[in-house]
C-alpha cells in the first residue's frame, strides 16, 4: 500500500512538472477570440538597483527552439516597444474601439521569436523605485545589457538561438550602443547581427539630408530653396558645399524664413485604452503601483541626455568584427529620419561594396532598392514612412526574413 501511494505521490509530482506554467506566461487576453499558436509572456527585467524593464516575450510560429531570437525596440527617445507590438511587427493588432485583438498575418514571429522591450524606465510600463527618469545613451545601453542577462536567465532554453538586436528610429542609438556592449562583454549571448529601421545613426547627415529631401518633394519654396543654397552652400547646391546642420541656426536665418516640419502624426488611442485596463493589467502582470500606459513618455524624454552625434565608431566596430551582419533599412518616404541621410551614413563607412544600388521585390513589384557592403546592407522600402513594418507589411516580412535567413532580397 505503502508503495502504491508512493507511485501515484510521484506520477502526480510529474505531472505538475509538465503541466506547469511559466510564472510570466500569459494565459489569457481580454478581447481575444481566437486561438494562439504560440506562446507569451509578460513581465519585468531587472536592471539597475531599483529599475525594472517590462518585457513581451512572442514565440516563433514556426519553430520556437530553432529560430532566431529577435530583440525589437521602439525609439524616441523614451517611446513604448508595444507600439512596436501592436501597430507594426507584432502578432496582434488591437480594433480601433480598443476592445478586441485580431491577427497580424505579417507579424516577424512567424520566422522569429520576438522580444519586445520597453525601454528606458519610465516608458511605458517600466518603472524605477525612485521615480528618477534621468538617464542617457550609456545608461539606457547598459540597462538593457542587464535586462538581457536576466531574460536569458528567465529563458535559458534560448540561450543557443541566433540573436539579433533591432530597433527603429531612435533605435539607431539604442540597437548599436546594445550591441557592441554585447559583443565585448561578457555575458554569453549569441549575437549574430542586427538591424536597424530608419535609424537615427549621424545627427549632421540626416540635419543636412532632410532639406534636400525637402526641395526635390515639393515642400520648400524655390525662392527659399535658393536663399537657402546663397548662405549656406557657397552658391552650389551640393552634399559637399552645404552646411545646414551647421548654419540653420546662424547665417540661414538670414533667408527670414523658418525651416520646420512637422514629426510624425501618430494615433495611439485604441492601442492606450486596451492595454490600460485592469483586466489586461492582470493578465500582463503588471503591478497595480506603475504608472499607465502610453505610447511615449514625457518624463523620459525631457530628461534624456543625447550623447552621441554619430554612430559610425559603434557600427564599424561591429562590422569589423567579422563576427556580425548589418542591415540598415529606410522607408523612402520619412522625412523624420530620411532615406537620404542614412544612405549617405552607410557609403560614408567606407566598407567594400559587394552589389551596388539594386531593385528588390515583393510580390513581383518593386519594392525597394539594395545596396551590399561586406558583412553590411542598405535598402529602401518603396511607399513607406517612418514605421515600415505599419507601412508596408508585406515586404517588412519577407525583408527581416531575407536578412536573418541570410538568403539574397531579389
Amino acid at each position: 500500500m505503502k508503495i502504491l501511494l508512493l507511485c501515484i505521490a510521484l506520477l502526480s509530482c510529474v505531472a505538475c512538472s509538465v503541466t506547469a506554467t511559466h510564472p510570466d506566461e500569459v494565459t489569457y487576453l481580454p478581447g481575444l477570440d481566437f486561438p494562439l499558436n504560440y506562446k507569451h509572456y509578460s513581465g519585468y527585467l531587472n536592471t539597475t538597483k531599483g529599475r525594472y524593464l517590462h518585457y513581451w516575450f512572442v514565440e516563433s510560429q514556426r519553430s520556437p527552439s530553432k529560430d532566431p531570437l529577435l530583440l525589437w525596440l521602439n525609439g524616441g527617445p523614451g517611446c513604448s516597444s508595444l507600439d512596436g507590438f501592436f501597430t507594426e511587427l507584432g502578432p496582434l493588432r488591437v480594433t480601433d474601439d480598443g476592445k478586441k485583438l485580431y491577427n497580424n498575418t505579417y507579424a516577424w514571429n512567424t520566422v522569429a521569436n520576438v522580444l519586445f522591450l520597453e525601454t528606458p524606465a519610465g516608458v511605458g510600463f517600466s518603472y524605477a523605485d525612485n521615480e528618477d527618469y534621468a538617464t542617457n545613451d550609456d545608461a539606457t545601453s547598459y540597462e538593457n545589457y542587464i535586462a538581457l542577462q536576466h531574460f536569458f536567465e528567465k529563458f535559458p532554453e534560448f540561450k543557443k538561438n541566433d540573436f539579433y538586436a533591432t530597433g527603429e528610429s531612435y533605435g539607431g542609438i539604442y540597437v548599436p550602443t546594445l550591441a557592441v556592449r554585447i559583443l565585448t562583454g561578457p555575458a554569453k549571448i549569441n549575437l549574430k547581427g542586427f538591424a536597424i529601421g530608419n535609424g537615427y545613426l549621424d545627427v549632421d547627415m540626416l540635419s543636412n539630408s532632410v532639406v534636400f529631401f525637402a526641395y526635390f518633394h515639393g515642400l520648400i519654396h524655390p525662392k527659399l530653396w535658393r536663399n537657402l543654397t546663397r548662405y549656406c552652400c557657397e552658391g552650389t547646391a551640393s552634399r559637399e558645399t552645404c552646411n545646414f546642420a551647421g548654419n540653420i541656426s546662424k547665417n540661414c536665418n538670414n533667408t527670414d524664413h523658418s525651416l520646420t516640419y512637422d514629426p510624425i502624426c501618430l494615433d495611439s488611442s485604441n492601442v492606450r485604452r486596451w492595454l490600460n485596463q485592469p483586466a489586461v493589467l492582470k493578465a500582463l502582470h503588471i503591478p497595480s503601483h506603475v504608472q499607465d500606459w502610453d505610447m511615449c513618455s514625457r518624463a523620459v524624454e525631457k530628461r534624456y541626455y543625447q550623447q552621441y552625434n554619430t554612430m559610425k565608431p559603434q557600427i564599424l566596430q561591429l562590422i569589423n568584427s567579422g563576427k556580425l551582419r548589418g542591415l540598415i533599412y529606410n522607408g523612402d518616404v520619412d522625412m523624420s529620419c530620411n532615406f537620404l541621410g542614412d544612405t549617405w551614413f552607410s557609403y560614408d563607412l567606407g566598407l567594400k561594396v559587394i552589389k551596388e544600388y539594386s531593385p528588390w521585390k515583393f510580390n513581383n513589384q518593386v519594392a525597394g532598392f539594395v545596396t551590399e557592403f561586406d558583412k553590411l546592407t542598405f535598402m529602401t522600402v518603396k511607399g513607406s514612412g517612418h514605421m515600415v513594418p505599419q507601412d508596408t507589411p508585406g515586404p517588412a516580412l519577407k525583408m527581416i526574413d531575407c536578412f536573418l535567413s541570410n538568403k539574397p532580397f531579389y
